[in-house]
């Protein structure tokens, strides 16, 4: 396939302001792709439009709460008057939160699933009747390796992450016959804010977020379902599914939940 496969396709990425997002933003515009920057950090926003701009590529800033659905609605019916269509929705903007299951306020519980989980909902919500009249997309979710495994004391990221996650494997075979690929990507510990405070051992390592960047371009490419980063989270996968308990040792033995700095 040409290495310019999504030359003039729109592509809308959230959390766009750092990690994952900028970076995948950053993929997209190489390839070709107009991006639609989108995050509550209009200042950083700003910075990598400039920066995808210098790339001769096309990028445009909207400000966006993911949290509040009328922003959500508002960002793509922008993007719809500029540039007419959406061909890629990446939802990748997220918030850790965390804390034992004894200790939690239900009060967090709910920031996790209002960010994590229904701020992604809102996205896909709002682009999935342009994909579907236009009878082709590519619905991306970055959730985590916490939506397939809990790791303590992960309850609240974890709980929106498996709903997302749960979210995603019906919205797949929804509309597989319908032109839209939908993609989960799993990553385990990527190097990035939410987590530099952290420590994790050598079988957990944090990976760079341009690695998950240029898996989700991958996955695209070749419209891959399921994304798992890097090999040992999806090998700790597969021993929880079939050796759950076995996993839990696993995990403590190695302080999978990571330490503080």
């Amino acid at each position: 396939m040409s290495t310019d496969f999504l030359r003039d396709k729109v592509a809308i990425v959230t959390g766009a302001s750092s990690g994952i997002g900028w970076e995948t933003a950053l993929a997209l515009a190489k390839e070709g792709a107009c991006v639609a920057l989108a995050a509550r950090r209009a200042e950083a926003l700003h910075k990598l439009a400039e920066q995808i701009e210098n790339l001769g590529k096309k990028a445009i800033v909207l400000q966006t709460d993911v949290t509040q659905r009328d922003q959500v609605e508002a960002m793509v019916q922008e993007v719809l008057r500029q540039w007419g269509r959406v061909d890629i929705l990446i939802s990748n903007a997220g918030e850790y939160v965390r804390g034992p299951v004894i200790e939690l306020d239900p009060a967090d519980l709910q920031r996790s699933l209002d960010v994590n989980y229904f701020g992604g909902v809102y996205c896909i919500k709002a682009v999935l009747p342009h994909m579907l009249a236009q009878k082709i997309g590519h619905i991306v979710a970055v959730t985590s390796m916490d939506g397939k495994i809990g790791l303590p004391p992960d309850a609240p990221y974890v709980s929106a992450k498996f709903a997302m996650t749960g979210f995603l494997e019906v919205l797949r075979q929804e509309v597989s016959d319908q032109g839209v690929t939908v993609i989960n990507v799993l990553p385990g510990r990527v190097d990035t804010v939410m987590i530099e405070h952290l420590r994790f051992s050598w079988v957990s390592p944090k990976i760079s977020a341009e690695r998950v960047a240029r898996s989700i371009i991958h996955a695209i490419r070749k419209r891959k379902p399921i994304v798992i980063v890097p090999p040992q989270a999806k090998l700790l996968y597969y021993v929880n599914v079939f050796a759950p308990k076995l996993s839990d040792r696993l995990s403590r033995f190695f302080r999978l939940e990571g330490w503080t700095k």
